[in-house]
Order: structure tokens, then C-alpha cells, then sequence
């Protein structure tokens, strides 16, 4: 309950606030989103502030069953980041290093319990505006779970807002480009391909752009 509580205080005093307030965030074909889970929300990586930005997509409600999947390594580190990362973040963690375990296990299950994942398929922040190659971790999870939705976005801005090294926000809009369900498919490297495109193309600049089509 205190967890829950303090998740709340996080979105409502700061997340919120950070993204709608001091940045902005234009967001276009919201209605692509889904109502509830499971699903997995599929995005290019170029910020910490990604995260943040997608979390601010969804209703205070619904923010309990969005589990962002991150790097064990990184955000595990230490007993204060792994504090902050596992209960207000709510992540997942998965390691990068392989191993034993089945390092989808905790995805597969959050789904099952129809939970909401975040996942950046490029494994870790690539260069601005530029789609680094895709690891295949969402199509492992597609074959296990072939009915749930995967929704492609595309984040623009993030990268301006927050690079690597900075530490305040700066002041810029964040634009949130929303695709169409990209259905599972049995070849690894068609559905790859595909996610790809899909990525790539929400990535472009799109005329006449309205705020919140």
C-alpha cells in the first residue's frame, strides 16, 4: 500500500507536472493506445526521459499495471537505485549478460497477469535520432503471448530534453508519434524487419502536425 502510495506521489507531484508543465508533450494518434493490458508498448531509446514520457501517456489508474523492462545491470547497481527503479518506476528487471535463467520469464508472466510492459527493443540509448539495431526479446515474448498487441511509438525530442550527461530537463516539446498493432509473426527476421520499418517511419517529421490527433 505504501509502495502504491509513494508511486502515486511520484507521477501526480513530478512526472506530471515535468512533462505536461515544464516540457509539453504533443502526442499524436493517442487513440492507438490501449485501454487496458496486456499489452506491450514498443519505443526508439535515445533518453532517460522516454520512460517518463510513455508513463505520462496512461491514466492514474492504470499506472499500477505499466511495467517498464530496463537493464539489471544498470539499474540494480545499487541499493538506492534498485529501491527507486523496482518500486516507483515499477520495472522489470532482465539482465543483458544472459545466463541460466529464462531472462523473459518475469515478461511473460506480468503479461499473463495482464499487465502493461514497456519495452526498448534497441537494448540500451542510441544516438539522437538515429534507430540503432533491434534486439529480438519482444519477438521471443510475441511467440509466447501471440494474442497480446504490440504498439510501436515513436519519440521525438527526448533526446534534446535530457541527453546523456544531463541531469536537469530541459525545456522542449516531446513529440509522441502512436503506430498501428503490429501483429506476431513465426519468422524472426520478417517481424523484425517489420518493427523496424515501423519504428523508422514513426520517426520521420510528419506535416502538418496537430498536438493531439
Amino acid at each position: 500500500m505504501m509502495t502504491r502510495l509513494l508511486r502515486t506521489l511520484f507521477t501526480l507531484c513530478i512526472v506530471w507536472p515535468v512533462i505536461w508543465l515544464w516540457l509539453g508533450l504533443r502526442v499524436r494518434h493517442r487513440e492507438r493506445l490501449p485501454k487496458d493490458g496486456p499489452s506491450i508498448i514498443v519505443a526508439n531509446h535515445n533518453s532517460h526521459m522516454d520512460v517518463f514520457a510513455l508513463l505520462s501517456l496512461f491514466p492514474l489508474r492504470y499506472q499500477a499495471s505499466i511495467h517498464p523492462v530496463a537493464a539489471a545491470d544498470y539499474f540494480l547497481r545499487d541499493k538506492r537505485m534498485a529501491w527507486f527503479a523496482l518500486n516507483i518506476l515499477n520495472i522489470i528487471p532482465i539482465s543483458r549478460k544472459g545466463g541460466d535463467a529464462d531472462p523473459l520469464a518475469q515478461c511473460e508472466q506480468a503479461l499473463r497477469e495482464g499487465k502493461t510492459l514497456i519495452l526498448f527493443p534497441e537494448g540500451t540509448r542510441g544516438e539522437p535520432g538515429v534507430l540503432a539495431p533491434l534486439k529480438s526479446g519482444v519477438w521471443h515474448l510475441s511467440q509466447r503471448m501471440p494474442e497480446v498487441p504490440i504498439i510501436p511509438v515513436g519519440l521525438h525530442g527526448t533526446e534534446r530534453v535530457m541527453a546523456k550527461g544531463n541531469r536537469i530537463p530541459l525545456p522542449l516539446f516531446i513529440d509522441v508519434n502512436i503506430g498501428d498493432v503490429l501483429s506476431t509473426h513465426p519468422e524472426k527476421k520478417t517481424f523484425m524487419d517489420d518493427l523496424e520499418q515501423r519504428l523508422t517511419a514513426l520517426l520521420q517529421p510528419t506535416q502538418g502536425h496537430h498536438p493531439h490527433d
